[in-house]
């Protein structure tokens, strides 16, 4: 794996250096974090090109430039990424660059549908920071995530779907016949259709110390964070198959990964289990809780409680992983569609929601199965539905 070209010099206490570095965890672009209070070298680079003063967080890129203090909108055009659309009004807005998306983008787009495609984080959602597909038709020898994304990102875009980086949809709006949606950045575009594809996050387990070190030693994304613990020990929360997947990729960097569910026996695959039991550097502790994180500025110990005996210890990771299951990103909808109690969209047969002109797919979705082409076939179906709609508005 190729060292990253952009260093981040920052302090543990300092939230621009969080946010910079969720900023890039999300676009998956790898860099250095350096941490100018351990390195006096470091600590006097950043005085060298800030006139004396330590701003942070201070960026330097592979040609030597540096930003200061930079917005997530100045990273992005740093970054070349496109954050604006070229007009304000299309056929199809569609919300998420998952597979679900992106294949509804695919499809749309060359069926003549004028197409924008908005995405928040990294094109390929979930699936980009996948190590590796192994049961997506057509890839008898499996792919990785990340190449799996950027090929039918591709292909979106060979067909003419417009798409955005690095904006955030909080709001849709309804003008019949017109669907509009407005960023963050309040950019507002509309369309004759739009499509929820946003899938959905690793659920946090809301348990003492997890928002304090967030983006400091706790992490849920092993492909974005697990290059940072070389040598090190970690915990991984979780019995599920994301949770030994990423538990599996992490042993490539880690020394020890110990894997703690709070069931009484895993309920990954049986292959991934057997993968798990069987590789010297992962530990399975089974029916036990994780009760609190210490630590203030740095992860200190990670307190467990068996419960079946009741006995309560602690660990000492550098770092931890949680994989306990996922929750829609469908905030932004509340009180626009339907959305069931856990917030996912229920639909009709053509995977329409309650609002009309507006469809979902993916794993966002009342019903997905979370699976890659599963989610896919959704955005197939999707993009056919919409076309069958727009010929009559």
């Amino acid at each position: 794996m190729a060292e990253p070209n952009i260093t981040i010099y920052g302090t543990s206490w300092c939230i621009d250096c969080k946010r910079s570095k969720k900023f890039l965890g999300e676009q998956l672009i790898r860099y250095n974090w350096v941490d100018i209070e351990g390195d006096e070298k470091a600590m006097r680079f950043v005085e060298g090109v800030n006139q004396g003063k330590r701003k942070v967080p201070t960026i330097v890129f592979e040609d030597g430039s540096f930003l200061i203090e930079p917005s997530n909108e100045e990273l992005a055009k740093k970054l070349g990424l496109q954050t604006k659309a070229k007009f304000k009004y299309y056929d199809l807005i569609v919300i998420g660059g998952g597979p679900a998306g992106l294949t509804a983008a695919v499809y749309a787009a060359r069926e003549g549908i004028e197409t924008l495609l908005i995405e928040k984080g990294a094109l390929g959602g979930q699936v980009a920071v996948t190590e590796r597909l192994e049961n997506f038709p057509g890839f008898p020898d499996g792919i990785t995530g990340a190449e799996f994304s950027d090929r039918l990102t591709q292909q979106a875009r060979r067909f003419g779907a417009e798409i955005l980086q690095a904006q955030e949809i909080v709001e849709i709006s309804t003008h019949d016949p017109h669907r509009g949606v407005k960023s963050r950045d309040g950019s507002i575009y509309c369309a004759r259709a739009l499509l929820i594809a946003t899938g959905a996050r690793y659920k946090r387990m809301n348990i003492p110390g997890e928002q304090e070190l967030l983006g400091v030693n706790i992490h849920y994304c092993a492909t974005c964070d697990g290059p940072f613990y070389k040598g090190k020990e970690l915990l991984v929360v979780g019995g599920g198959n994301s949770a030994t997947e990423e538990g599996l990729f992490l042993t490539k960097f880690a020394s020890k990964v110990t894997l703690v569910e709070i069931a009484s026996e895993l309920k990954a695959s049986q292959i991934l289990q057997e993968k798990v039991r069987s590789n010297p550097q992962m530990e399975v502790i089974l029916d036990t809780a994780v009760q609190e994180f210490k630590g203030k500025e740095k992860l200190e110990g990670v307190t467990i409680k068996n419960n079946e005996t009741g006995e309560v210890k602690e660990l000492h990771p550098e770092g931890v992983f949680i994989f306990i299951g996922m929750s829609p990103n469908s905030e932004f909808l509340k009180g626009v569609v339907d959305l069931d109690e856990w917030g996912f969209i229920p639909t009709r047969k053509n995977l329409e929601s309650s609002l009309p002109g507006v469809f979902a797919a993916g794993d966002g979705r009342q019903g997905s199965t979370n699976q890659a082409a599963s989610a896919a076939g959704e955005g197939v179906t999707a993009a056919l539905m919409i076309r069958e709609y727009l010929r009559g508005v």
